[in-house]
């Protein structure tokens, strides 16, 4: 990430789902996750695609982000995670086992140090 210029906390928005941009609600399933940046995080522009893997168990999601492809280059390697107000990713109560309902299509992404 030091090669990016980017920071611990550095963020950015994004669309959850590539395929479901702008809709709500969005339905996303556990498992692998392609993601896009609606803003600037650091070097990597809007459009960047953000790849990584979604954890629907509990009352809110997980998505830990491991690769950013922006559009003019190469895959790099990353650590992001996706938060929402208050740290939440809340899933809407009439999601089904295996994957989230969600009211919005998006959320900020933030650079970790790693992952606990």
């Amino acid at each position: 990430m030091r090669i990016l210029g980017l920071e611990v906390s550095d963020g950015a928005t994004m669309e959850f789902d590539v395929n479901q941009a702008d809709t709500g609600p969005v339905y996303l399933r556990e498992g692998p996750i392609e993601s896009e940046l609606n803003s600037s995080l650091g070097p990597l522009h809007p459009a960047t695609l953000m790849y990584g893997r979604i954890w629907t168990g509990g009352n809110q999601i997980v998505i830990r982000y491991y690769e950013a492809k922006p559009p003019d280059r190469e895959r790099l390697p990353l650590c992001a995670v996706a938060r929402s107000s208050k740290g939440q990713l809340r899933k809407m109560k009439d999601s089904k086992p295996g994957m989230a309902t969600m009211e919005f299509s998006g959320a900020a992404v933030y650079i970790v140090d790693g992952f606990r």
